[in-house]
């Protein structure tokens, strides 16, 4: 895994990258010996929403650039993708029009924020409930997709959400 850090290249020799949600409520990463609390920045290209996020520092300096997600630990990646929704780095979704499976691919057909969407899953990726609330899904491409709250959508998202909501 290759994260910049301060600007410099380091592998994970250097000690890998680890992301908590303190009591502050804060964002705080780490690595080594260093920490420091951050905020999330969106890179370029904005076409993969989910990758290449900026960590930066109360002086706007960047303390670590994520170039994917999936490189981070489980616990770090989830922590990433809240700061990330809760940034509005992901596509809300305020409707499921259509959710069709396939062999192996589930195609999602959305309403959100930024207008109609469509987008793949695979079969085995579901939908993870946050602790915060609500759902977030992940397409095959990478791009995040948050459900605020599916109790609140209408009647046919609901009905089709049914399988991922308790």
């Amino acid at each position: 895994m290759q994260l910049t850090v301060s600007g410099k290249h380091t592998s994970e020799r250097a000690g890998a990258l680890t992301l908590e949600r303190r009591a502050d409520g804060r964002l705080w990463a780490a690595r080594g010996d260093v920490e420091r609390a951050v905020w999330v920045r969106r890179c370029f290209p904005w076409s993969e929403p989910a990758r290449f996020v900026s960590l930066r520092d109360d002086e706007d300096r960047e303390f670590a650039l994520v170039r994917d997600p999936a490189e981070l630990d489980p616990a770090s990646r989830r922590v990433l993708e809240e700061a990330m929704v809760a940034a509005g780095f992901v596509f809300e979704i305020t409707r499921v029009m259509a959710i069709e499976e396939e062999v192996e691919i589930r195609h999602w057909r959305v309403e959100t924020r930024q207008g109609t969407r469509s987008f793949q899953t695979r079969l085995d990726a579901w939908p993870r409930l946050l602790s915060q609330g609500g759902l977030l899904i992940r397409d095959v491409a990478g791009d995040l997709y948050h459900v605020a709250d599916p109790a609140a959508l209408d009647k046919q998202s609901r009905a089709l959400l049914w399988a991922f909501v308790d």
